[in-house]
């Protein structure tokens, strides 16, 4: 067990993209759930927009070096954008509208 969930509370969620000991991304889970759902869309959109750019690029000139590279980011851009979804729609789901 590393020492970051010694000392973790509820409010800061880790990025599941890290690779370190130490989360250095983290989600404020007490942060607006418009905010959240708006970073989560952001990353997911260009995510997308990667995968349509590939879609109709023609590979010809390419390196075969770069599919590591383009899978990396769109894993990256991905997890991201749904660990900040989970954590919108958990925020939602608790969410009680004002009186």
């Amino acid at each position: 067990m590393n020492s970051w969930n010694q000392f973790t509370t509820e409010r800061y969620r880790p990025l599941k993209t890290n690779l370190t000991d130490t989360p250095l991304l983290i989600i404020d889970t007490e942060a607006n759930p418009q905010d959240i759902l708006e970073a989560a869309l952001q990353r997911i959109r260009a995510s997308s927009d990667l995968l349509k750019t590939l879609h109709c690029v023609c590979f010809k000139h390419g390196d075969i070096e770069d599919i590591p590279h383009i899978t990396h980011a769109l894993y990256l851009l991905t997890q991201d954008g749904c660990d900040l979804l989970k954590v919108a729609q958990q925020r939602m789901m608790n969410w009680k509208a004002p009186a």
